[in-house]
């Protein structure tokens, strides 16, 4: 039995404190009106664009001068002048306000990318798990408690990122714009012809019913999955791996189709205007690899501290080539969308890309080095994936790399330019990571880490090549 060190439970409450009380500093020092607003834009101008700044001013002025000149020439002139200022001041109300809900948006968005990245890469393990049992495989029976461990954060990944999507409906935010008020109302200032037309898909209630529907649906799957397996190791007959095998199955069915739906819900509508068929098969890849990658830090980790006896090299090195094949996959996906939007240059296509390679060029690039020239030329090598080492350099930068692409994917339709990685997003990931080695590690001591009775253990067992 595995007993949850008491340096690495201090490491991660440490991790969860840490990362609250950033992201406590994250909600207090956002703005909380427009002349808050003003002030920030002011001080950026100030500090940034000194000399533009007074060039604009000395320009106003005069044209100001002009203005009044011809408001002495003309009566009518005047009210023209007039007119435009209110129209001028109406429009700068409306800028301030939108940059208002992006500064607002930055932690809710930092907590959101931090929470579903690590629900996601617990999910990408247990479809990862259900694959396994589904294909019977030979390999993998003695990794099947630390894949159980991984998904034990689902349940709790899934509770906090229900309260957010909840909170997003409830308009404690503005990060999902489709959700904003009087969007769909033509009679409203807000209207915004492309989100109506799509409302009937995409409304609060229809949208938080799939998301509670999709998350149940996961966390039952992955609850009788694990009882099934522990009840197998007790049994005298297969009967609970032949249960395990056939919900396997059938939960690889609903997996597939609830996975593409909820990568259009809860990362593609971030960007409403905007679709891409290839879209649910690109957020896939990124999981379903930190999923994997998540398997081989942990096994290392458990192989280090003198458990797994029957781990050896070959199943290290087995991880290690879906770590490398599933990054060649990812790549294949992100440059098939990136190549097609644009070479066609349809302007409401290629938009999604020019905001994110005029805006985040840094990330959107960096994600292509860490996530695949990093893999590829670290882990092409066979005998570098038999390696411990090797394989934790390749996985934390993997693990950093997808979340640095969740972050692509979401901030750009959430805070716009007003991105950089501050406490709020360095907070956020320490909480989570905090969270997930605590529950993991927890779960990981509730029973042995062998599952003595499948009936491919000695397969497993005996792995070598």
């Amino acid at each position: 039995m595995y007993t949850f060190s008491s340096k690495l439970k201090t490491f991660s409450i440490i991790l969860m404190a840490v990362g609250i009380l950033g992201i406590g500093y994250g909600f207090l020092s956002a703005p909380k009106d427009i002349q808050e607003v003003e002030k920030i834009l002011a001080a950026d101008e100030h500090g940034s664009h000194g000399t533009a700044h007074e060039e604009k001013a000395e320009a106003s002025h005069k044209e100001a001068g002009h203005h009044e000149a011809a408001a002495e020439a003309s009566h009518d002139s005047h009210k023209g002048a007039e007119h435009a200022e209110v129209s001028g001041a109406n429009e700068h109300e409306k800028h301030l306000e939108h940059v208002l809900h992006q500064l607002q948006n930055k932690p809710w968005s930092a907590v959101y990318v931090a929470c579903i990245f690590f629900l996601l890469l617990s999910m990408g393990t247990l479809a990862f798990y259900a694959i396994q049992q589904v294909a019977q495989a030979g390999w993998s029976p003695v990794l099947f408690r630390v894949m159980q461990g991984i998904t034990a954060y689902l349940p709790a990944g899934s509770i906090i990122f229900f309260i957010i999507l909840v909170l997003c409906g409830l308009h404690f935010n503005h990060i999902f714009v489709w959700l904003g008020e009087g969007v769909t109302d033509p009679k409203d200032a807000n209207y915004d012809a492309i989100i109506a037309g799509k409302s009937g898909y995409l409304n609060f209630p229809f949208w938080i019913v799939r998301a509670f529907i999709f998350l149940l649906g996961w966390n039952i799957y992955r609850h009788f999955s694990r009882k099934n397996c522990l009840a197998q190791d007790e049994a005298n007959d297969d009967l609970y791996y032949k249960k395990n095998f056939k919900a396997s199955a059938g939960f690889l069915v609903f997996f597939i189709v609830s996975e593409s739906i909820m990568a259009w819900d809860w990362i593609m509508s971030f960007d409403p205007h905007w679709f891409s068929t290839l879209f649910a098969w690109y957020v896939f890849a990124s999981f379903f690899v930190s999923g994997i990658t998540a398997i081989a830090l942990v096994t290392i980790y458990l192989k280090s501290k003198g458990y797994l006896e029957y781990v050896n090299t070959s199943h290290i090195h087995d991880l290690a080539k879906f770590m490398f094949g599933i990054s060649v996959f990812w790549t294949y996906l992100w440059f098939s969308q990136f190549m097609l939007i644009w070479y066609a240059n349809i302007p409401e296509e290629v938009t999604y890309f020019v905001t994110r390679i005029q805006l985040y060029n840094l990330p959107f690039f960096g994600a292509v080095v860490m996530n695949f020239v990093f893999p590829l030329l670290i882990l092409i090598n066979t005998d570098f994936k038999r390696l411990n080492w090797v394989i934790v350099m390749a996985g934390v930068v993997i693990l950093l790399g997808h979340y640095v692409d969740f972050f692509n994917m979401i901030m750009p339709g959430t805070v716009g330019d007003k991105w950089f990685i501050g406490v709020p997003e360095i907070a956020s990931v320490l909480f989570f990571l905090g969270l997930f080695i605590f529950v993991v590690f927890t779960a990981l001591t509730k029973a042995p880490l062998l599952a003595k009775r499948n009936p491919f253990i000695e397969e497993s067992k005996h792995f070598h090549y």
